[in-house]
């Protein structure tokens, strides 16, 4: 990889790992944040959604502000913010202190995934779209299947309090080589040739080629496809929501794992989800390179890889042994997040540059609505009601197939895909 571009995917990758490091911290550690703080399965359950309240709020306002402020700028500064609220975690002495420290640390860590789809968009040709975005946002699985053992062995030998600061001091160094290697776009850039500014130009999405007025924010959200695949990932969120957050606490407490050996085997489904991811966006791009179809390469890849993981994800909860939960849920993340460069390759592929931001961060708050809803409700399901812990993976399930099946409906090419395509 001679080409300097790819630099923005290993550090968009290096930001994916902290970023879910960070996020999946709580679920590692809650078993001894609950016992510590005295909080139940309820209580934990509001804990668990209240970062999405944050989070959902500054996808929006994250996503607008990338337009507007730009990826580079507003991605550093989001890293430096939720890396220090990270860190003050440790300072949470009850419910309502660590409730207030997730709905500001979910704020900061809004603008995170729009921000990296723009860097894409703006460093990439078209045509290497989706492998850059799969595997920059690849570090998202990684993250947490790393977060088991290390969070987890560090909460165990030196307590949760400090895992948590160490977890924060680790995004801040990485925020350095970020302003120090990078910038909003390859051009102008001291260390990008004018080879490949000039290779990435010509094979930018013909959007960005287009003069005049951009079409308006609400004409790009009125179309039916961006409506197709927010419900998807509506869907794909659900599913690794309900995972990240409860998966841990289900092990521990429904199949009676200790804390540590909980931690080493969470790893196996986030690192197969991290395959998935990295080999999502290849496959995308192949099969679009085959067939000269843009939208039915993130359509296949999408409503195929999200329906097998709802199957999974719903027999996951109707087994009787810890390790075979966790294998339905390694395959249920491998499908899962072999689909996660495809939201973001659909709306490349359909929305103006100049409103690629707020559509993706409107898409993108929606859809993480399913942090809201999911952790809270599945803590509701399991304290009061007879379904249980099955009644919550069979929900998951059941979002996830509804929302491939929308996809597979309602997302197709239209003459100007295949006309870029082409191009």
């Amino acid at each position: 990889m001679k080409a300097y571009r790819w630099q923005v995917v290993v550090l968009l990758f290096l930001a994916s790992v902290i970023n879910y490091l960070d996020r999946s911290a709580l679920s590692v550690a809650a078993p001894m944040i609950a016992k510590d703080l005295g909080l139940g399965p309820e209580q934990l359950g509001f804990i668990f959604s209240a970062f999405f309240v944050g989070y959902v709020l500054f996808n929006i306002a994250g996503g607008l502000l990338v337009d507007r402020v730009g990826a580079w700028k507003m991605l550093g500064i989001s890293m430096a913010l939720w890396s220090l609220l990270c860190a003050s975690t440790a300072l949470a002495t009850g419910f309502w202190s660590l409730l207030l420290l997730r709905v500001v640390f979910g704020m900061a860590e809004g603008p995170l995934a729009t921000s990296a789809n723009k860097m894409v968009s703006n460093w990439f040709p078209k045509r290497q779209a989706a492998t850059a975005i799969g595997t920059a946002l690849s570090g998202s699985p990684l993250g947490s299947a790393i977060a088991g053992p290390f969070i987890g062995l560090l909460a165990v030998n030196f307590g949760w309090r400090l895992s948590f600061v160490i977890a924060g001091v680790i995004g801040l160094v990485w925020m350095a080589f970020w302003f120090a290697r990078l910038s909003e776009r390859p051009r102008g850039h001291s260390r990008v040739s004018a080879e490949e500014v000039a290779e990435i130009e010509a094979d930018q999405p013909p959007v960005t080629r287009v003069t005049g007025p951009a079409p308006s924010l609400l004409s790009q959200l009125a179309q039916p496809v961006v409506a197709a695949t927010t419900v998807a990932f509506f869907g794909y969120n659900y599913i690794l929501y309900f995972f990240l957050t409860w998966f841990p606490v289900y092990l521990t407490n429904a199949r009676n794992l200790s804390v540590h050996d909980m931690s080493i085997m969470n790893v196996l489904p986030w690192a197969l989800g991290f395959v998935g991811l990295a080999t999502g966006g290849r496959v995308v791009d192949w099969v679009r390179g085959r067939t000269g179809k843009p939208m039915l390469a993130a359509k296949l890849v999408l409503a195929i890889g999200l329906g097998v993981a709802a199957i999974a994800a719903a027999l996951a909860g109707q087994v009787t042994t810890a390790f075979s939960a966790v294998a339905l849920v390694s395959v249920a993340t491998f499908f899962l997040y072999l689909t996660g460069s495809t939201f973001w390759v659909i709306l490349q592929n359909r929305i103006s540059a100049a409103q690629l931001g707020g559509v993706g961060g409107i898409m993108h708050g929606v859809a993480n609505c399913s942090g809201i809803i999911g952790p809270a409700l599945t803590g509701l399901i399991v304290a009061r009601t007879s379904f249980g812990y099955a009644g919550a993976f069979a929900l998951a399930g059941a979002l996830g197939l509804i929302a491939a099946l929308v996809v597979a409906v309602v997302v197709r090419d239209t003459r100007a895909d295949l006309a870029g395509a082409a191009a």
